[in-house]
């Protein structure tokens, strides 16, 4: 089998988002199942940075266990790149040539495309996901020996017409979920002979939580309360939890906390402390005892692909209170029946209300969603998974 290319935009250990997460680990993982991995990236230290700084020094290292090549990315015109961007997150229509912009003055790093023209016999490339730069123009230099990982969520970004001619040209398109596979036969056209699969992501089940500790650590009484973990950014609806939580407690005089941990900024309206907590970054033992801890977790994000943190809570035997406008994250809460969803703040107290209300019928939630993690997450399902796609990739 031919080496395998995992190119991304970024890479690095622990670095936050979906799917950072999910490159790290399955490189990772199919690296120690015996498959020759390397992962193709920039000198970007993350999504959070500039993105013409050369973080790291270009060349190759290893990150445990898996070579990783980092290529210079060099200057940009980011005021149009931004502009365009801005237009796209306000729902407008953009041109053709603000497309290219919009693609042009995101991540320039020719070195890396050039090495991929270079080498590109000895590898079976894998890009993830889809919305870069390093996807757009890595994988139309041989499409036939591409797969794309695209964790698309549907938003303004999946329907540019440069997305829409260049995906269905690669040999595979692999989805996360029913939900994302879904979408995407709604907006790309199937080229002859191209593979379509849900193939999940793995998840690390290898993992204990104590919730004892982490209230004690961080002076946690013993009262409930409704956890969000990652990133706290308009983009995952965090503004949206933090004004619920305080409209449900003024509202409804409900003794209990809101916690959240992640990375971000986050805004807590005055005199919401005694019932809002933020801890901001913490170390990965205290996410899992966090989780174990929390009597509910909640995420309000309508734009997800997976949602690893959805399965982490349950693996810790904890429900899930998800944006019913995800269709990703309400789907498994449907298959898994491990917790409820909301749309609007009425139903986000109501579901609040039964969960802590009905304990029993709480804790079975969680159970039942920590043996769908098992039985469809667990990591040798998923490198079985890999194993015949990437058989199948390469038969022809």
């Amino acid at each position: 089998m031919k080496k395998l290319a995992f190119v991304a935009p970024w890479y690095g250990r622990n670095i936050p988002g979906g799917a950072e997460t999910v490159t790290y680990q399955t490189a990772t993982r199919l690296k120690q199942a015996g498959f020759d991995v390397e992962v193709l990236t920039t000198c970007i230290r993350d999504v959070r940075a500039d993105w013409a700084t050369n973080h790291h020094k270009p060349g190759l290292e290893m990150i445990d266990g898996v070579p990783v090549r980092r290529f210079r990315v060099k200057k940009r015109d980011k005021p149009a790149f931004d502009q365009v961007n801005w237009q796209l997150m306000q729902g407008q229509a953009v041109t053709a040539q603000e497309e290219t912009i919009f693609n042009n003055e995101m991540i320039r790093c020719p070195d890396l495309y050039a090495y991929i023209r270079q080498r590109q016999d000895d590898y079976l490339f894998i890009f993830i996901p889809y919305m870069f730069a390093t996807t757009y123009f890595g994988a139309q230099i041989i499409p036939r020996q591409s797969i794309v990982i695209p964790c698309l969520h549907d938003e303004a970004y999946a329907r540019l017409q440069i997305h829409q001619q260049t995906l269905p040209q690669v040999r595979a398109l692999l989805f996360l979920s029913p939900a994302e596979s879904d979408l995407a036969d709604r907006l790309y056209r199937r080229e002859y002979g191209q593979i379509r699969a849900i193939i999940g992501a793995g998840v690390d089940t290898a993992w204990q939580g104590d919730g004892r500790r982490f209230r004690q650590k961080y002076g946690l009484d013993a009262r409930p309360f409704l956890l969000y973990a990652g990133r706290r950014e308009p983009g995952k609806n965090t503004p949206l939890l933090v004004d619920y939580w305080n409209s449900y407690v003024q509202t409804s005089g409900r003794d209990a906390k809101l916690v959240l941990i992640g990375s971000g900024e986050v805004i807590i309206p005055d005199g919401a402390d005694d019932y809002i907590l933020d801890l901001g970054f913490v170390p990965v033992q205290d996410k899992y005892d966090a989780y174990a801890a929390a009597d509910i977790l909640c995420m309000p994000s309508v734009h997800e692909s997976f949602s690893i943190v959805i399965m982490e809570s349950w693996l810790a035997g904890t429900p899930v209170l998800v944006h019913g406008h995800c269709a990703v994250t309400r789907e498994h809460c449907a298959a898994a029946n491990g917790g409820l969803y909301f749309t609007h703040l009425a139903e986000f107290a109501a579901a609040v209300d039964y969960l802590l209300d009905h304990r029993e019928t709480a804790v079975t939630l969680g159970q039942q969603g920590r043996q769908y993690v098992l039985d469809n997450f667990h990591w040798d399902v998923i490198i079985n998974k890999y194993q015949a796609i990437l058989e199948r990739a390469l038969a022809s």
